[in-house]
């Protein structure tokens, strides 16, 4: 797949964030930046907040305390396709596209890069995990974002998909984006720095 363009500089930051979710507080004091071509995976046992840092990250959580900038768009994939289960693939992502403003081509060329290309007559309800996932991305993709999020992309993929994810992420750092990645499985992603947050959990 070749890049729409390259990406203008970007940066998202946090600084000392808390998060917390009824009485029990997730975590605290937990800092990062990434710049322009830069990757982050995001570590850590199940409950300890990566998906609530991801949300804080992208705008859609409200931080306890602490900070976020960020220069650039986002683009966030979660276990939350926001694609219309009632719809054929095509015209759900084609939905997305539009908002956007996709060109048919680019979405066409994300789709192949996904490997949804031949499921876009099928309706998304009828999707296994894998391609639900694999068209989320397609979505994410095709949104032209600097800054991806991805919150668990690896789930449900088999080892082709996988190695698919990596190589996509890989060429969106080197085309300038920025790639944060929140995952319990290994990831490759060249020169990615990690952060644990069962670190700051409190």
């Amino acid at each position: 797949m070749e890049p729409a363009a390259a990406f203008p500089v970007s940066n998202i930051s946090a600084t000392g964030i808390a998060c917390r979710r009824g009485d029990r507080l997730l975590f605290a004091g937990l800092s990062l930046r990434v710049e322009s071509g830069g990757a982050l995976h995001l570590t850590g046992p199940n409950g300890t907040g990566k998906s609530s840092l991801m949300r804080i990250l992208a705008g859609l959580l409200r931080p306890y305390a602490g900070e976020v900038e960020r220069n650039g768009a986002m683009a966030l994939l979660d276990e939350r396709p926001a694609l219309d289960a009632h719809l054929p693939l095509g015209k759900a992502l084609g939905f997305w596209a539009r908002c956007d403003g996709v060109a048919p081509a680019r979405l066409e060329e994300v789709a192949g890069a996904c490997a949804v290309d031949e499921l876009l007559d099928v309706p998304v309800r009828y999707l296994s995990t894998g391609q639900r996932k694999r068209a989320a991305l397609a979505r994410t993709i095709a949104a032209g974002a600097p800054i991806w999020l991805l919150d668990e992309p690896l789930n449900g993929l088999d080892t082709s998909s996988v190695a698919m994810v990596e190589d996509l992420a890989m060429r969106h750092c080197e085309q300038g984006g920025i790639c944060i990645v929140a995952s319990h499985q290994p990831i490759a992603l060249p020169g990615a720095a990690r952060l644990d947050v069962a670190d700051y959990t409190a």
